[in-house]
């Protein structure tokens, strides 16, 4: 299947490929072509071309353990630094957001939204300056504010936390958050909730 350059940064082959070397780079040690095929939601075969075209290129290495291939940056690779701050800028928001804030105590939903989240989702337009982050439920709301920080500063862009309650996002009386729901988001953990509907 033939896909198409991702409207967040067209210098990549596809959102595939994107996705892939920002799990790869953006993450500590390496990471198995079963465990990239989970996390991407792809089919294994798919993501071992993929890896077997970047190390080709000389963008990635793997070594095998046992029947698990590994892959990893090629070090050696004098493109690997700038390569990295390009996934970071294109694709790093969904991995780094995710990371900071994923973890807080009270998170029922993470969500980005906005316009990197539409260019995500394949709308085109302009590139996102910033990346809008809903956070749903009752965190602390200076750990909010601390794991923006800190996500600014992993991605080099400003990131804007938006918290709300799982009552107010499930009502979404407020023509903002009806907006925001008609919207493209990018959905990075959703916690099941017990009750009934």
């Amino acid at each position: 299947m033939r896909t198409s350059a991702p409207p967040l940064l067209a210098v990549f082959r596809s959102q595939l490929q994107g996705e892939l070397l920002a799990r790869v780079l953006l993450s500590p040690g390496q990471l198995s072509i079963s465990d990239l095929a989970r996390v991407l939601e792809a089919p294994i075969p798919t993501v071992a071309r993929e890896v077997t075209r970047l190390e080709v290129a000389g963008l990635l290495t793997t070594s095998r353990i046992g029947r698990a291939r590994l892959v990893s940056g090629n070090a050696a690779n004098p493109a690997l630094g700038p390569l990295r701050d390009l996934v970071t800028i294109a694709f790093g928001p969904r991995q780094i957001i995710a990371d900071e804030f994923g973890q807080l105590d009270g998170v029922e939903e993470l969500v980005i939204f906005g316009s990197w989240a539409a260019r995500y989702q394949g709308e085109v337009g302009p590139p996102p300056g910033d990346v809008d982050v809903l956070v749903v439920g009752r965190p602390d709301r200076d750990d909010v504010y601390d794991a923006a920080n800190r996500a600014q500063k992993r991605l080099g862009r400003e990131v804007n936390p938006v918290l709300v309650s799982a009552q107010r996002w499930q009502e979404a009386g407020e023509p903002f958050l009806q907006e925001l729901q008609r919207r493209p988001m990018v959905v990075l953990a959703q916690r099941e909730r017990g009750g009934t509907s």
